[in-house]
């Protein structure tokens, strides 16, 4: 079992009063991620609703800020007990046996347009064995064929631009990975995290998009920007795409600071220390 711990500080300056706010930032309960304790300290004294998504299992805070400065930090302890299985022994489940919260994962999305990539994924997967190997050969051939550069891309950019660019960030490797999944019917998803392990030299840790891809009877995590550690991910959210999982939705005018975002492996209770490390098992913490 890996414990975490982690803070995200938001800070903001609003023009007007009665600015409101949709926060994705805490952590998700799931099957093998348990929120030890969690604390979030406002800078103004206002009326907050944290509330779930029955679908996604997603944790929303919704607020209105006043006018002036508003600064959020959010600090949470984790533990992470991966269900983990042997790549070769993890199959792709067929369309007419996929359970039906899940078939939603497998059409084309606002980002993640599946439906234009058919040819190039049948030429390129089609002949594979239908199990955790094409998807992690799907990820392989995204990260072969895409680098990644910070501020190369927007908020606009598709999976069909980063095919074509050939450039991007984690958010764009993501879409599309999961475009590619979608493409040849293995049910794909976006998630959220932070970026757990990745390299000082691509700056500050940050917020990170991954890829959760339904095989066998869980969905299993993969990284195609390869830039972290699967193993040391928080999941935050998931959607279909970065749509669906901003860690801030805001209606109002107001001009943003950098996310201040810190993560590091500590000792559990038994006071034992597991350090996240790159895993040649097919791991989950599905929810």
């Amino acid at each position: 079992m890996v414990r975490l711990k982690l803070s995200i500080e938001l800070d903001y300056d609003i023009a007007q009063p009665g600015c409101d706010f949709i926060l994705n930032l805490h952590a998700a309960h799931t099957r093998h991620q348990t929120v030890v304790n969690e604390r979030l300290e406002l800078n103004q004294n206002l009326q907050q609703q944290l509330f779930v998504d029955p679908a996604t299992g997603n944790r929303y805070l919704r607020l209105t800020a006043w006018a002036g400065n508003l600064r959020l930090r959010y600090d949470a302890t984790l533990d992470l007990a991966h269900w983990m299985a042997p790549p070769e022994s993890v199959p792709e489940v067929p369309v007419a046996r996929l359970p039906p919260q899940v078939l939603g994962y497998i059409y084309p999305s606002r980002y993640c347009q599946s439906d234009r990539l058919h040819k190039l994924a049948m030429r390129e997967f089609g002949h594979l064995w239908q199990g955790y190997g094409r998807v992690k050969a799907i990820q392989e051939w995204v990260q072969a064929r895409v680098k990644f550069a910070q501020n190369t891309t927007t908020a606009s950019t598709s999976a069909v631009d980063t095919l074509i660019e050939q450039v991007g960030v984690c958010r764009d490797f993501a879409h599309l990975m999961i475009a590619l999944c979608r493409a040849v019917n293995i049910p794909a998803r976006f998630a959220t995290g932070i970026d757990y392990g990745a390299d000082p030299a691509l700056g500050p840790t940050d917020f990170h998009a991954y890829v959760e891809a339904y095989l066998g009877d869980r969905w299993y995590i993969f990284d195609p920007s390869g830039t972290a550690i699967p193993m040391g991910f928080v999941r935050l959210g998931t959607g279909r795409d970065a749509a669906d999982v901003s860690f801030a939705t805001i209606f109002g005018t107001v001009r943003s600071a950098a996310p201040k975002i810190a993560i590091e492996a500590i000792a559990d209770a038994r006071g034992v220390l597991v350090v996240p490390y790159h895993c040649n098992q097919a791991i989950s913490t599905d929810a």
